[in-house]
């Protein structure tokens, strides 16, 4: 877990509704977010941007001591800042830290799905398959279950904004990227029905599909990046787009143009520029489709 830093500026106050200035409003009666995957990347990035903005902290990992380390290394005491140690493949897990939640600091303003993972997938190979049952049981079951505890109450309410972490990799399937690039189509499908399907209710569903963040997750990425940005920046900009309640927002900017490219683009002219691309490396070690790989 990378070491907890100082705060990047001081606490900000933001639009009614989303946040509340730290200074005039008691603890207890600021807005919480809840965040999955918070004990490093870009969750991590957002649990600061958020702290900054005057809110409580509901932090999920799986790493739980790591994460309460690193709150207690900024000074953030149990009303400020609670960690849930969960595991968001299991579902009585990440449901019942929902709960827990719930039962301790309160219905959440704002739940963002962060948690996910990204490994290479070859189908050729049999313990791949494994690789892609755990990726869709994070990436979008987890994303589900981390939603579920909260909704009933979000929709009684009548507020409250749930966000889900998509990627741009979820536009078009990438070889060797099988098992990430079909979880995260899902997760952009699944998230766009549950915004139909919360309007009605006054409950904003936000889905964020960020570009190369440089994080744990894409370091030992062997081919090129463009655009990489922070975390720290794609925060900011997350931060951006869940104030203004956007439906979706591809982060970088630059991404969302890559997007609409790739996705207007032709199969035998997508085929043909992704040919040879570098992948990502499987679980054994091995490149995904790298022939080397196979006994």
């Amino acid at each position: 877990m990378p070491r907890p830093k100082a705060l990047r500026r001081p606490l900000q106050t933001v639009e009614p509704g989303l946040s509340a200035s730290p200074s005039r409003v008691p603890v207890l009666s600021a807005p919480l977010v809840f965040i999955t995957g918070a004990s490093s990347g870009i969750g991590q990035a957002l649990a600061e941007r958020f702290l900054q903005a005057g809110y409580r902290l509901a932090l999920v990992a799986r790493r739980g001591p790591e994460m309460t380390a690193w709150a207690q290394a900024l000074g953030l005491d149990a009303q400020r800042c609670t960690v849930y140690e969960a595991d968001v493949r299991d579902i009585e897990s990440i449901t019942g830290a929902g709960r827990q939640c719930m039962a301790a600091q309160g219905l959440p303003d704002v739940v963002i799905a962060n948690a996910g993972i990204s490994v290479g997938f070859d189908t050729a190979e049999l313990e791949d398959l494994e690789v892609l049952s755990d990726t869709y049981q994070t990436n979008l079951i987890g994303l589900v279950a981390t939603f579920q505890p909260f909704l009933q109450g979000l929709r009684a309410r009548r507020s409250g904004t749930l966000v889900g972490i998509a990627s741009v990799a979820g536009v078009r399937g990438l070889p060797g990227h099988g098992a990430y690039c079909s979880s995260k189509a899902a997760v952009l499908s699944y998230c766009e029905s549950l915004r139909g399907e919360c309007r009605a209710f006054g409950v904003k569903v936000v889905t964020i599909s960020p570009g190369f963040i440089d994080t744990p997750l894409t370091r030992d990425n062997g081919y090129p990046m463009p655009f990489l940005m922070s975390p720290e920046a794609f925060a900011d900009r997350a931060f951006d787009a869940i104030r203004h309640g956007s439906s979706h927002r591809v982060i970088p900017w630059q991404m969302a143009i890559v997007a609409k490219l790739l996705r207007a683009l032709p199969d035998t002219l997508f085929d043909r520029a992704f040919h040879g691309r570098g992948r990502k490396r499987r679980r054994s070690g091995q490149l995904s489709g790298d022939s080397t790989a196979h006994k």
